[in-house]
């Protein structure tokens, strides 16, 4: 399979098939814009998508996605980790699940797995799948259980010969939790604010880059 571009802001970067990157830097910097962006460079090459969010409802994720990304629509899928959790009573449709809450790991990883399976069965192998944000999963969770439920979701991506991009605020949490977390990734794309702007550096995997401006 080839491999992963991850589109112009990363200078013509590839990565491996089954590469989870951390996409990390402080609020307000532009990192789930980034992280976005990546996923909709794949989607107008016929990659898959799929989107966790536990921080706004899949019905906006995927309108914003299908903005983002002007071009074919392929295999999109949002698993929406908010509504049932605000009192909602959504139902299942095309492209959107609901699991219960974001501690509700489980039904997470299963509905990533259905949404994988069924995108296999449309013939599409190549698969991006985007988590925003781990910092809501840490706000309900501990860290042991968070990792436990990263190491096999990560393993899930990987094992799919996937591109997984995880979300987080980076200042947010303590030197060890970022220190533990990182090892589960294959690298990081780091996002910080200058006085220009934002910059972005890819590091830790093949065709790492320089800061550069987002």
């Amino acid at each position: 399979m080839a491999m992963y571009e991850l589109g112009t802001a990363f200078s013509g970067s590839e990565v491996d098939p089954g590469t989870n990157l951390l996409v990390a830097g402080p609020p307000m910097t532009g990192k789930r814009d980034v992280a976005f962006d990546v996923l909709a460079h794949g989607r107008r090459q016929g990659d898959g998508s799929v989107v966790v969010t536990t921080k706004d409802n899949g019905e906006d994720v995927l309108s914003e996605f299908d903005d983002r990304a002007d071009g074919p629509v392929s295999a999109v899928g949002v698993v929406d980790c908010v509504s049932k959790q605000q009192g909602m009573n959504p139902r299942d449709r095309d492209h959107v699940t609901y699991a219960s809450s974001p501690v509700d790991m489980t039904g997470i990883g299963i509905q990533l797995s259905e949404f994988l399976e069924s995108f296999y069965e449309q013939d599409v192998r190549r698969n991006r799948v985007l988590f925003d944000s781990l910092s809501t999963l840490l706000m309900y969770s501990d860290l042991q259980t968070v990792f436990r439920f990263l190491h096999v979701f990560t393993g899930r991506v990987q094992s799919a010969d996937a591109l997984g991009l995880y979300v987080i605020d980076s200042t947010a949490h303590d030197d060890q939790t970022m220190s533990t977390l990182r090892q589960l990734f294959d690298g990081e794309v780091a996002v910080r604010e200058t006085d220009d702007g934002s910059e972005l550096r890819l590091k830790g995997v093949d065709g790492s880059t320089d800061w550069q401006p987002i």
